[in-house]
């Protein structure tokens, strides 16, 4: 159930340090590009386990995890345009952008997630580890379509040619080729090799964790200040918005991929999880017109937050009343 303890687990408590070191002004920060390594490091990590994973089962049977996957990235953009657009009465660029980091996910609350399982000794299935990888480059897709409409038409020659190269990079992304080719590395390597490296990314995996949500904790504090430029309906939608993803994710991890615990709420945070990592540069690319200030810091400074400290523990709850 959901108690006070299931958020001490150390992960948490450094997202939470960051946060405050931000919020007192302490002069702490990371080396530049510090956070890139770390993840880097997450992300390889991530891939070589669901790569081991995979190669214990049959190719046909992640079917399945991959339609479910491209089913949730190309369809929570359009719920969370439609909200957007219609009941908030964003303008369409800015919804189509916003919508986008929605359809999209985070890495980093996966980990933490997956990190939090741990530390309540529930196994889960290597599946959603696939998912991850796919979710990533039909959000962007399909953000990218949705502005195009936007504009009416109105698109000329310059903006088919940037279309083409955000299609291009939704599918050739670092952190989707990171995941993709650490899976097949952990999936076709030989098991005696592959045991000499894995120490490297299981004894450090949880420290290396640790730093990197040190290091959000505080991205996410020095955005508390555009929160006045997000207005009151978006934060509110920042955190409903994962709720709703979180649900669907709960129905499909369970009901239609008849998943466990563990399974289900990996992929319920899937779902509840927002991108600002891969999402944010595509978005400013192909929608100049729409404000980082809006889809970061709904993703960075609301969602993340929520979802690392309430999402995770109130997902793990529901999964254990559905399996119940």
């Amino acid at each position: 159930m959901f108690t006070l303890s299931n958020m001490l687990i150390p992960a948490i408590l450094f997202f939470a340090l960051g946060f405050l070191a931000q919020l007192i002004r302490s002069d702490l920060k990371f080396p530049t590009d510090l956070g890139k390594a770390l993840s880097i490091y997450l992300l390889v990590g991530i891939g070589l386990h669901g790569g081991i994973e995979l190669a214990k089962i049959d190719a046909g049977s992640a079917i399945g995890a991959v339609v479910a996957a491209l089913g949730l990235g190309f369809g929570l953009p359009v719920i969370a345009y439609f909200i957007l657009s219609l009941a908030l009465r964003i303008d369409r660029l800015n919804a189509a952008a916003i919508a986008a980091h929605y359809g999209s996910v985070s890495a980093g609350t996966f980990v933490t997630a997956v990190a939090f399982l741990d530390s309540q000794q529930v196994a889960y299935e290597g599946y959603p580890v696939i998912m991850l990888a796919i979710m990533e480059s039909p959000a962007i897709i399909i953000g990218l379509l949705l502005a195009n409409l936007a504009r009416s038409g109105n698109g000329n020659g310059e903006q088919r040619r940037v279309s083409r190269e955000l299609v291009h990079d939704a599918f050739t992304n670092g952190s989707v080729v990171l995941l993709l080719g650490s899976m097949l590395i952990g999936a076709i390597a030989q098991p005696a090799s592959l045991n000499k490296i894995l120490p490297f990314y299981d004894t450090l995996f949880m420290g290396v964790l640790s730093l990197f949500l040190l290091d959000m904790g505080m991205e996410a504090s020095r955005r508390i200040g555009d929160f006045r430029k997000v207005g009151s309906s978006l934060i509110i939608f920042g955190i409903v918005m994962p709720l709703i993803g979180a649900a669907i994710g709960l129905a499909v991890g369970y009901w239609v991929l008849g998943f466990g615990v563990g399974g289900t709420l990996l992929v319920a945070i899937l779902a509840a999880s927002a991108s600002y990592i891969a999402v944010p540069p595509a978005m400013r690319l192909a929608i100049p017109e729409a404000s980082p200030a809006l889809f970061l810091t709904l993703s960075l400074g609301v969602t993340f937050p929520f979802n690392v400290i309430v999402g995770i523990p109130l997902y793990f709850s529901a999964a254990q009343w559905i399996a119940g």
